[in-house]
């Protein structure tokens, strides 16, 4: 066996970086910057109102209050999107929305709150007076050019993988495409005579089958296009078949089944004969077996990672495994998920002695003292899919060890 530091080792440095591409910028969420971003121009591009009111000289409502208002003359509205046709002079103002330009002559708005109408019911209309019931200062009510990004300034550097908020800067410097790493095609194929899908009636020795399902969420969820490859029987022909023509699409393969040391079913005859396949046993508990290589392809070489058939050693595999290689590929510079060292509730089961690490499910919260809080779901075996679908996360016990309620557990979390 291999521990799970060395099985990462190998994998990882077997799975090549995408080569980078032009990306649309509002269909990036979640892929990843392969070059720096550089702002074109200043954002906002002008002096703008931050609030609805009047724009004017600072000097010219110096000492105005409640009391004592000042009276300035209207020269008419400038809304958002529109600019002022003059500037304001000496006891001038133009009323200003949110977001329009400040007109020349101006160096401050006052809002509308703090002001009073004298004349007409409509104001900013030219010919309009307004009084002034609160001095303020230069750049009051005003966002200045450049104030949130400035020309030649660093927007997002290579390696920042984008959410919502990063698509919303980009817009907003007019960084329609930029250069990243586009989401995998990854393929699933799910092997097995006795897996029954379609809802078809199960005969005696089947059942239904259930990894597809799970894997081919958990690819859209790592921000993959997931390929669906079927499920194929123990049909030599067929399985080669679906494999050629997922080499030909797909930029990795993940298979399902076949590959524990005891199977002796078409699955490794067929990964076999494409040659160069590692078959591992990883000191880890569940999902033990492992098999992964590196394919020739009519594009690119083709990462296939296969996975234990068991449903939660399926599950482990990918997040232990698979799915870093894939983050990897895909230029993710920590490819690894997150763990949080938490507090077990509850006593966890103990390892079985075999020398393995075992990764128990575990529900996780986060609790009043602010840490995070883990126990074990009912039920551990390799088997037992609708247990592991209540769990958080995956505690990490080494093996040996005897982790009692209180005490201090590595959790990978699995959201």
């Amino acid at each position: 066996m291999i521990d799970l530091a060395e099985a990462r080792r190998v994998l990882l440095a077997a799975c090549p970086l995408l080569e980078p591409v032009g990306l649309d910028s509002d269909d990036a969420d979640g892929c990843v910057l392969a070059a720096d971003v550089i702002a074109p121009g200043n954002v906002p591009p002008f002096d703008n109102s931050s609030v609805d009111g009047y724009a004017v000289r600072a000097a010219d409502v110096a000492g105005a209050a409640q009391s004592s208002p000042v009276r300035l003359d209207v020269l008419g509205s400038v809304m958002a999107g529109s600019v002022a046709d003059r500037p304001v002079g000496p006891g001038q103002t133009w009323k200003v929305m949110t977001g329009a330009p400040v007109p020349e002559g101006a160096d401050a708005v006052v809002m509308v709150e703090r002001t009073s109408a004298t004349r007409t019911v409509q104001l900013g209309t030219a010919g309009d007076v307004v009084e002034v019931l609160s001095e303020v200062a230069a750049g009051a009510g005003t966002r200045r050019a450049g104030s949130d990004v400035r020309a030649g300034e660093l927007v997002l550097g290579a390696g920042t993988v984008l959410r919502p908020a990063h698509l919303g800067v980009l817009a907003s410097v007019g960084a329609w495409q930029v250069s990243g790493y586009r989401r995998l095609q990854v393929g699933v194929l799910v092997t097995g005579d006795e897996l029954v899908t379609g809802g078809a009636e199960l005969r005696p020795g089947q059942i239904y089958e259930s990894n597809r399902a799970m894997l081919l969420a958990l690819l859209r969820r790592a921000n993959c296009e997931p390929v669906d490859l079927g499920v194929a029987g123990d049909d030599v022909t067929d399985l080669q078949s679906r494999l050629s023509s997922a080499l030909e699409r797909c930029d990795a393969v993940l298979t399902s089944g076949g590959v524990s040391m005891g199977d002796s079913d078409p699955v490794r005859a067929v990964l076999d004969r494409f040659g160069g396949l590692n078959w591992l046993q990883v000191a880890i508990r569940p999902a033990k077996p492992f098999a992964f290589g590196v394919l020739p392809g009519p594009r690119h070489p083709v990462p296939v990672l296969g996975l234990p058939g068991n449903p939660v050693s399926a599950l482990v595999s990918y997040e232990l495994l698979a799915r870093p290689a894939l983050r990897q590929m895909m230029g993710h510079a920590d490819p690894y998920g997150r763990v949080v060292l938490g507090v077990a509730d509850a006593p966890l089961p103990r390892p079985h002695g075999d020398g393995r690490t075992a990764y128990l499910r575990v529900s996780c919260r986060f609790g009043p003292d602010g840490r995070l809080h883990a126990r074990p779901v009912s039920g551990q075996d390799s088997h037992q899919l609708s247990a592991s679908a209540s769990a958080d996360g995956l505690a990490q016990v080494e093996d040996g060890r005897r982790v009692e309620a209180g005490d201090e557990v590595p959790v990978h979390l699995l959201s």
